[in-house]
């Protein structure tokens, strides 16, 4: 887990202890990932992430195996460009699903080809997971667009200002708060972007975004205001304002979709 590039004191950092990230660290475009990192859940210098680290770190949110285990089996795909799928014959495609059914999803994956450990073991940098086109996607509420940001999968100040400012009592969060400021975001990238890539798959990414905040850290409706800004401003888990992860009821894939679902019905635009 440790890096050159890493300095000493984050190496050596107890696991759960937050460290931000150093100028050699990388980082991805999800706070939540980043956070995991930052506490060292997952290797600090964001580098050659084994799957089951990834799995294991999601259990440090909250997250139930299961919902961990659909995120982290589609990004470990490597990933394949929608014209090289439609090169490969039928029977190549269909025997690749038999040997590993998460190849479905392929075109969500975002590892490299040949890319494991020195024991043969699929891995993947944090910064991968800003590739356009697969998980990432345009109009997040603290990124720019891909078309904008030049590669910089970072926070920009700005959009979490905005995000925080939503908030009308200054105290939580709420879900119709966060909703409207989806469908703001929406529209002013509709004007701002020409090159927008902003569909219906997109859109139920950007809400379960919400929903997952929403379960993590607050209870479906809204989110304590204190728990939010570290999360957002630092990448830090919000353990020292007195947040505790879920243990006996995990937030699990049916109690996101349903969150999610709520969501976009507030939300109300067309795509």
């Amino acid at each position: 887990m440790s890096s050159e590039n890493t300095p000493l004191f984050a190496q050596h950092a107890a696991i759960g202890t937050y460290v931000p990230a150093g100028p050699g660290d990388k980082r991805s475009p999800c706070p939540m990932i980043n956070s995991l990192a930052n506490h060292g859940y997952l290797p600090r210098n964001g580098q050659n992430v084994l799957a089951l680290e990834m799995k294991a770190a999601m259990d440090e949110a909250g997250i139930s195996k299961t919902l961990g285990a659909v995120f982290v089996n589609t990004v470990y795909n490597v990933h394949q460009e929608k014209s090289e799928k439609n090169k490969a014959g039928f029977l190549s495609r269909l025997w690749a699903i038999v040997r590993d059914p998460w190849t479905l999803l392929s075109s969500f994956g975002m590892r490299r080809s040949n890319q494991t450990d020195s024991q043969g073991r699929p891995v993947l940098d944090l910064d991968q997971l800003a590739l356009p086109g697969a998980v990432e996607h345009d109009i997040s509420l603290t990124r720019r667009d891909h078309a904008q940001k030049e590669g910089n999968c970072g926070r920009q100040g700005d959009l979490v200002n905005d995000l925080l400012a939503c908030s009308a009592d200054g105290r939580t969060i709420t879900r119709e708060e966060l909703a409207g400021l989806r469908k703001r975001r929406i529209e002013k990238q509709r004007e701002e972007n020409p090159g927008l890539t902003y569909g219906p798959l997109q859109h139920e990414l950007a809400c379960g975004e919400i929903a997952l905040i929403l379960g993590v850290f607050g209870d479906r409706k809204s989110v304590p205001y204190e728990y939010l800004e570290p999360f957002l401003r630092e990448e830090r888990l919000p353990l020292q304002e007195g947040w505790k992860k879920r243990r006996w009821w995990t937030l699990g894939l049916i109690e996101l979709k349903l969150i999610a679902t709520k969501v976009k019905g507030l939300v109300g635009v067309q795509i």
